[in-house]
C-alpha cells in the first residue's frame, strides 16, 4: 500500500504554512498530529526550497531539526530528514532518522552519497538541476519524460558507486523544481517510463503546476492550502498505481484516499 509521508517544515519561510511550525514545539506537535491523521514517515525539514529561496546555514539547519527527530523518533515514529546537505543527514540519522531525502539527488553536496552508504539508510534521490534561485530558469525540456529519466539513471550509477544498496534508493520525479507548469504532467502519467523498477515518492502536495490546472479563468491561482483536493487527486492515481510514497500536507486526505483505493482494489480483485 502507498505510503504517506508527512512534511513538517521547521522554517520561516515555508512556501505553504507560512512558518506555522517554524519552532521546536510547534513542530513536534505537528509531526505527532500528521502521525495521528495517518502518516506513515514524518518528514522534518530546515531549509525551503522554494522557488527563489535563500540557503541556510549549516549550523542554523541543525538547530531547527535535530531537536525535532530526537523528540519525534522517542515517540516510536518513523522519521526522515529533508536536507541537500551532508553533515545534516549525518546529524538526524544520529538523532533517530531512518530516511535522507535529499531534493539534489546527491548534487549540492559531493559527501552526501558517502555519508548515506555509511549511514546505511534510505535515501530519496530527486531529480535537480539548479538551486532555488536558478531552478525556473531551468525548465527546459525536449522530451521531459526521457531526460529525467536518463537524469536520474546518472544519479543512480553516481549513488551506488558511492556505496549505497540500489535497493535503498527511491527515486522522486522533483515536480515543480525546474518543472513550472506542463513539464510536470507528462512525469505523472508515465512514472514506470523514467522510474523502471525503482520505488517512487512522489511531491505533488500543493505545488504551482496543480494551482494552475485547477484556476478559474479570470481569477487568480488558489493559494497553497486551496490545492489541497488537487493534491489529493494527485494522492488517489498515484496509490492506484501502486507508488512507493506520496509526500504531504494533509496526512488526512491522503490516507483517507489511499485506503479508498486499496478497498477499491481488493473488490475488484474478489469480483475477478
Amino acid at each position: 500500500m502507498t505510503l504517506v509521508m508527512g512534511i513538517v517544515n521547521v522554517t520561516p519561510d515555508s512556501f505553504s504554512d507560512g512558518g506555522r511550525w517554524a519552532s521546536a514545539d510547534a513542530a513536534i506537535e505537528q509531526g505527532l498530529r500528521l502521525a495521528r491523521q495517518g502518516a506513515d514517515i514524518i518528514d522534518v525539514g530546515g531549509e525551503s526550497t522554494r522557488p527563489g529561496a535563500a540557503p541556510v546555514d549549516r549550523a542554523e539547519e541543525h538547530a531547527r531539526v535535530v531537536p525535532v527527530v530526537e523528540a519525534l523518533t522517542a515517540e516510536g515514529l518513523t522519521v526522515s530528514i529533508d536536507t541537500m546537505w551532508a553533515s545534516t543527514a549525518q546529524a538526524a540519522v544520529a538523532a533517530g532518522a531512518s530516511l535522507v531525502n535529499d531534493v539534489s539527488g546527491g548534487l549540492a553536496d559531493p559527501v552526501m552519497a558517502s555519508t548515506v552508504a555509511d549511514a546505511g539508510c534510505d535515501f530519496v534521490a530527486m531529480h535537480w538541476r539548479a538551486p532555488s534561485a536558478l531552478m525556473d530558469a531551468r525548465d527546459s525540456y525536449v522530451d521531459v519524460v526521457a531526460e529525467v529519466r536518463d537524469e536520474l539513471a546518472a544519479r543512480l550509477d553516481a549513488l551506488t558507486a558511492a556505496g549505497i544498496d540500489a535497493q535503498r534508493i527511491i527515486l522522486d520525479p522533483g515536480l515543480g523544481f525546474s518543472k513550472v507548469g506542463e513539464s510536470n504532467w507528462p512525469l505523472l502519467a508515465n512514472i514506470g517510463a523514467w522510474a523502471g523498477d525503482a520505488r517512487v515518492l512522489i511531491g505533488a502536495s500543493r505545488k504551482r503546476f496543480l494551482g494552475a490546472a485547477i484556476a478559474v479563468p479570470g481569477l487568480a491561482h488558489p493559494e497553497p492550502e486551496g490545492r489541497d483536493h488537487a493534491t489529493t487527486a494527485v494522492t488517489t492515481l498515484c496509490a492506484d498505481r501502486g507508488v512507493w510514497g506520496v509526500r504531504v500536507h494533509d496526512a488526512q486526505a491522503a490516507a483517507d484516499a489511499i485506503a479508498v483505493v486499496s478497498a477499491w482494489q481488493n473488490a475488484f480483485d474478489t469480483e475477478e
